[in-house]
């Protein structure tokens, strides 16, 4: 997908939460810089990993207890700090997506031993990557929710949950099993504000429904579907761009915008 097509919805993002797109490049730049020497590959090289069923887990409170209930399947897509409560539970990712907050020795742990990392660079994390990027031993993908360019990737999503899923529609999984998320109760964070980490739920939520192409399942086996009262500012885009988006409070729809893919900017 062209970044073009993606930079609408990105730039809404940062308007809604108040963010800085310079800080997002700004920490892009030293996330290139601190990983030079790291095993760094092409995304076209993952897609082998995939297939056409995975699991993507979050990190949220009911992780083990979705875990006791059924068995992931496919390719094990973990983002976060799940990948600790992972290991804890005998379960070594696939793929880890990350932006190196939270528990991250597990991280490198899941890294040496073969699972490959994209790690993912944003305004906020600058510290977290000089402190932990470098320390992957396995193989890494580099991603940010910026302009993209020759090393460094743009596949949608704002959270490592929501970009997880992203990631695997980029690669070929057309069905996608959700463990550890729940978009109406952040998981307590030290550190972390509930209302501002309720906010990127919602919008997570609304990047992973709107997604077309591409089945999307609860821990319970329903579907992931979007309520109107869940459109925060009026973003929803779909794969082809069929859909456009729903009025919100009266307002007229907004122009579609194609779901967010592996960006390129040309």
């Amino acid at each position: 997908m062209r970044f073009t097509d993606w930079e609408p919805v990105y730039t809404r993002i940062l308007a809604d939460m108040g963010y800085d797109r310079d800080g997002d490049e700004s920490s892009v730049r030293i996330l290139k810089a601190v990983t030079v020497n790291c095993d760094l590959i092409d995304p076209d090289d993952v897609r082998e990993r995939f297939g056409s069923e995975c699991t993507v887990f979050g990190d949220a409170s009911c992780l083990e207890d979705d875990l006791a209930r059924s068995s992931p399947v496919g390719t094990l897509v973990a983002s976060g700090s799940s990948v600790g409560r992972l290991l804890a539970a005998g379960i070594l990712p696939d793929i880890i997506v990350t932006d190196l907050d939270g528990d991250m020795e597990p991280q490198i742990d899941a890294s040496s031993r073969g699972a490959v990392s994209f790690i993912h660079a944003h305004g906020d994390n600058a510290d977290a990557i000089r402190e932990w990027a470098w320390r992957f031993e396995g193989p890494v993908v580099l991603t940010t929710q910026s302009r993209p360019e020759s090393t460094v990737f743009d596949f949608g999503g704002f959270t490592d949950g929501d970009r997880a899923v992203c990631i695997a529609q980029e690669m070929g999984a057309r069905k996608v099993h959700l463990m550890g998320f729940d978009f109406d109760k952040p998981r307590p964070k030290n550190g972390s504000d509930p209302a501002v980490k309720l906010r990127k739920l919602g919008w997570a939520k609304e990047i992973v429904s709107s997604l077309a192409g591409i089945d999307v399942l609860m821990s319970d086996g329903t579907s992931l579907t979007l309520e109107l009262g869940d459109i925060r500012v009026g973003v929803a885009y779909r794969a082809k761009g069929r859909v456009a988006t729903p009025a919100v409070h009266g307002s007229k729809p907004k122009p579609r915008v194609p779901r967010p893919g592996c960006c390129s900017s040309h």
